[in-house]
């Protein structure tokens, strides 16, 4: 991916707040924030608009990121929240369409930096370009604001800046850090239909807590409700309270799928265990012109 506007150099001069949020490069160069206050430490890079760190004072990291993550043009990062957009999983009339959109690879702008009671919030930005009409030909304008703090709160807001009305999908595809997945648990869901894509997208109803004990690839949908992630590993509890999200995926590889995957460190997809605020599917959102759409998701941790 190559830098084309300041670099982080330029944009830490510009943006920087001393002792508490720098940006910096990633290994490709390209720029990353990484914070560091009193409540948290957490990072987010542009390249797609990705936070892949944050670890709230005292506790130990809730976000998990492969050990091989790569940073390089086109690639998604492995782990953190990747930003699904605007479909999800294959493009269903294009089959040469990148994997869930372009939004996760594409670099993105560094709009402010903010501190405010001690939390910081780091807004970043993107918009419908050449690039984007190759896949999707609808003029878009794109906004994540990420705030570090005691909480993890990211908020996803699409603008139909165009002429005519357009439909998409969505994700903040979150990769929790667990002790060990199988020991892990996702309250909230119980009673939910959802879709099973290891079964043929056959409709199913969850009975109780989501345990992971193969490969997974679940779509929940029509349930805004707020989940637990139970992980007796590191013998904690992680909040998810989603924001206009209708739709929630749960999904880890496991091990035959992980050990294809050249980003993935061997083993780790026994440290991951993803819970995703979504639209998708019947979920999914439509923008007349004008009209803008927002999706979040606040992330909090607690002891069991």
């Amino acid at each position: 991916m190559t830098q084309t506007g300041p670099t982080p150099a330029e944009l830490d001069r510009h943006f920087g707040i001393s002792g508490r949020a720098q940006v910096g490069a990633d290994s490709a160069g390209n720029a990353a924030v990484r914070i560091t206050t009193e409540k948290c430490t957490g990072a987010i890079c542009l390249h797609g608009a990705h936070v892949t760190s944050w670890k709230p004072a005292g506790q130990e990291e809730v976000i998990f990121l492969s050990s091989k993550a790569t940073f390089a043009e086109g690639k998604a990062i492995r782990g953190g929240t990747p930003i699904c957009f605007p479909w999800f999983r294959a493009k269903s009339d294009d089959a040469k369409a990148p994997a869930h959109g372009f939004a996760r690879t594409k670099l993105w702008t560094l709009e402010s930096m903010q501190e405010q009671t001690g939390d910081i919030s780091v807004t970043v930005s993107t918009e419908s370009d050449d690039a984007t009409r190759q896949w999707w030909p609808h003029e878009f304008r794109a906004q994540l604001i990420a705030t570090f703090g005691d909480a993890l709160q990211l908020e996803f807001t699409v603008s139909n800046t165009g002429a005519t009305a357009f439909r998409y999908e969505e994700a903040l595809h979150t990769y929790y850090r667990v002790g060990n997945t199988s020991q892990a648990r996702l309250a909230g869901l119980g009673g939910v239909t959802f879709f099973d894509n290891t079964d043929g997208n056959r409709a199913r109803a969850q009975s109780g807590d989501v345990a992971i004990a193969k490969a997974t690839d679940r779509a929940y949908i029509n349930t805004e409700h707020a989940l637990e992630l139970i992980d007796s590993g590191l013998r904690r509890r992680i909040h998810i309270v989603k924001k206009n999200s209708a739709s929630t995926v749960v999904w880890n590889p496991w091990s035959e799928a992980a050990s294809k995957m050249s980003d993935m460190g061997e083993g780790e997809w026994r440290s991951m265990f993803c819970a995703e605020a979504c639209n998708i599917l019947t979920n999914a959102v439509r923008l007349a012109p004008g009209e803008a759409h927002t999706i979040g998701v606040t992330t909090t941790v607690g002891g069991l």
